[in-house]
């Protein structure tokens, strides 16, 4: 299977990690998670690689969600049947998008992160091969079985959780050959007993976690997990479906959000080196619209000096050794 040394290194660097010392300004993590009620501690680094100050992840969300479900893009046409405005939104995003975006990031050499239902590979097979072959060694994220009626058991006991938790990653191992180390929940939709399960079934690190700028540690019953900060502002559904911004209007929202961690960086080098993971949906960015604002904003952020653009596996091991 792919990626089993680096993964060895990975487990390496999540031993490091769960045993760092809290110093700095990110003491401001530490204490009781709002969500969880488990303890949560800073993993304070002063730089990145290169001695950058903030570290950016790009991840593609790669979904799938079923005919006649998933977001809708005109909800005046939704009780249509069929309903071919979004039933096409949908399936231009699954497969095209996903496709474009891919090859984007390879032309740039940028890397990306994958969050990856389980479901879609056994359900879009030739898309997943074309997709793949632009992105051998993305990191994957394992993203539940789907994001619409299959997703995590919310309420009914930990036990249920960590079977899905369990299904979810046995599966993407089946159909990539990668099991996963990271987790996103479907819609970002868990709760304590969600971080204990991923925890017991072997995650390190999870992007639920949206209310910071920099990494730090949840201490479940069952272990550690690393949170990687994946703030609500910077995810671009959001801001597409719920705030009708178009992808020019995100390119600059995020390069004001990077730009600013940046500026921060250079007004305080002494300051805590930050982190922000960056959503993608090939609704958004997949389209050709969306491709050239992620181009542009791409090629920006290249010219930064204070930012590394990498993926969130090598964040975890940029901080086991900081």
């Amino acid at each position: 299977m792919q990626r089993r040394v680096c993964a060895a290194g990975l487990i390496a660097a999540m031993a490091f990690l769960m045993a760092a010392h809290v110093s700095g300004p990110a003491r401001a993590q530490d204490g009781t998670d709002s969500i969880t009620k488990f303890p949560r501690e800073a993993i304070p680094v002063a730089a990145w690689p290169g001695g950058k100050k903030v570290a950016v992840s790009f991840v593609l969300f790669v979904e799938e969600f079923g005919f006649g479900q998933g977001p809708v893009l005109r909800p005046d046409l939704a009780s249509r049947n069929p309903d071919l405005v979004n039933e096409a939104f949908r399936d231009y995003a699954i497969t095209l998008g996903n496709v474009r975006t891919a090859r984007l990031f390879k032309e740039l050499n940028v890397p990306l992160s994958i969050v990856l239902n389980a479901a879609f590979v056994p359900a879009h097979p030739a898309v997943w091969k074309e997709f793949r072959a632009d992105q051998p060694t993305a990191p994957i994220i394992a993203h539940g079985i789907n994001n619409s009626n299959d997703i995590l058991p919310l309420g009914r006991g930990l036990a249920q959780q960590k079977a899905y938790v369990r299904r979810t990653l046995d599966l993407i191992a089946s159909t990539t050959g990668v099991r996963p180390t990271g987790w996103s929940s479907p819609s970002v939709y868990s709760n304590a007993d969600t971080m204990q399960a991923v925890a017991a079934e072997g995650i390190t690190y999870t992007i639920d976690q949206m209310d910071s700028d920099f990494i730090s540690r949840l201490k479940t019953p069952d272990g550690a997990l690393i949170n990687l900060p994946y703030p609500t502002v910077t995810v671009d559904m959001g801001q597409f479906l719920a705030r009708l911004k178009s992808p020019s209007e995100i390119e600059t929202l995020w390069s004001d959000y990077v730009g600013e961690l940046a500026q921060e960086a250079r007004a305080d080098p002494k300051a805590q080196a930050t982190t922000v993971v960056v959503g993608l949906h090939p609704f958004v960015i997949g389209t050709p619209d969306g491709a050239a604002a992620m181009r542009r904003l791409l090629g920006r952020l290249k010219t930064n000096d204070q930012v590394w653009l990498t993926d969130t596996d090598a964040i975890l091991k940029a901080a086991a050794t900081n």
